[in-house]
């Protein structure tokens, strides 16, 4: 398993864009709306360490509780089946089941940690690593 990029929900994607990039010295990587969760994303890598951080945007969103801005950590696993077996054997609780996003080659999946946040497992797809 590796940590592939930490989530963090956003209110405004141009200006957030324009901060972590202008301001902090982000790369900008790529942007796309996911129609079917009604959001726009973005990722932004870190030219020295590598790390990436992708922002979301959800439409129709207006207010935020204290914590939400974490969407999520993401992180990439081989065998997506078989480590959601040995984690249920273990209590973790399983959010989302495994399913695709249309145009997706991977699977995807959600666990909550002991704190609630959204966990998100890539399983990528043929050819894809």
């Amino acid at each position: 398993m590796r940590l592939l990029h930490t989530s963090i929900t956003v209110r405004d994607m141009e200006e957030s864009l324009r901060f972590y990039t202008e301001v902090l010295g982000l790369e900008f990587e790529r942007r796309h709306k996911i129609p079917e969760n009604k959001a726009e994303i973005a990722f932004l890598k870190d030219p020295v360490s590598g790390g990436r951080i992708e922002l979301t945007h959800w439409e129709g969103k207006v207010g935020y509780d204290p914590g939400e801005q974490l969407d999520h950590l993401a992180f990439e696993i081989p065998d997506l089946d078989g480590f959601l077996a040995q984690v249920r054997a273990q209590g973790v609780r399983v959010a989302k089941e495994p399913y695709r996003l249309a145009g997706g080659s991977g699977r995807l999946a959600f666990l909550l940690d002991p704190n609630e946040i959204w966990i998100e497992l890539i399983e990528p797809g043929a050819g894809r690593s």
